[in-house]
């Protein structure tokens, strides 16, 4: 059996997706954020060392993995149980785009957005004395460099959907990978209008069946600000 060790508001969401999309029975031990410090509890650290999700143990080998990293997760659910549903065929210009959208997302992409939560955090919670300065110093930073970075990642997302619907040709776990680093961005910048293709590929992912019954699943889902 294949057990989820799912924290709330968190990229986990996206191990639960790909299981409903594969049809795989699962499931699902479910772990709060500390309220105060909005991290994953120390309970965490008794399935893997570093206590952060996701992390996915499976025993349908016959001997219990313990799976960390949503990219690796991800790769290994679709490979071992997916039949060649969720990655298109090796040695293919779809497969090599799959494979640089499944680990593009928590590697570059994501950069830039955890560093603008980190900026809005240091300007909205730094000591009541020094929060003024704080706050100048995190706007600066963030419109200097952070916010040009994430415009550059959104434009390429952007341009990378003009010929195709999905990142990697057809739908794959590639796009279940890359839809938290745009869900984060497009929650800053849909009202824009500037990335249309973008929002169209969130509306097509969004509504999909399997994503509906992940969130059915899993529970209320949203993004940390």
């Amino acid at each position: 059996m294949i057990t989820v060790h799912h924290l709330e508001n968190s990229r986990s969401q996206r191990v639960l997706w790909l299981l409903e999309e594969l049809g795989r029975p699962y499931e699902i031990t479910h772990y709060k954020r500390d309220p105060k410090t909005m991290l994953a509890p120390p309970e965490l650290r008794a399935i893997h060392p570093l206590g952060k999700a996701p992390v996915v143990t499976d025993d349908g080998s016959g001997e219990t993995l313990v799976l960390a990293e949503s990219g690796a997760i991800l790769e290994h659910l679709a490979e071992t149980y997916g039949d060649g549903t969720l990655t298109p065929p090796r040695g293919t210009a779809a497969h090599r785009d799959f494979r640089y959208w499944l680990h593009y997302a928590e590697g570059s992409a994501m950069s830039p957005l955890l560093l603008k939560l980190v900026m809005v955090r240091v300007g909205a919670k730094a000591p009541l004395l020094v929060r003024p300065i704080a706050r100048a110093i995190a706007n600066k930073v963030q419109a200097d460099f952070v916010d040009p970075q994430i415009a550059l990642h959104m434009d390429h997302w952007e341009r990378s959907l003009a010929d195709h619907e999905h990142f990697a040709g057809a739908f794959s776990a590639a796009d279940i990978q890359m839809s938290f680093p745009v869900e984060a961005a497009m929650a800053r910048a849909a009202r824009s209008g500037r990335f249309p293709r973008l929002q169209a590929w969130l509306d097509r992912v969004h509504g999909r069946p399997a994503y509906q019954r992940a969130l059915e699943r899993g529970g209320p889902y949203a993004l940390l600000s």
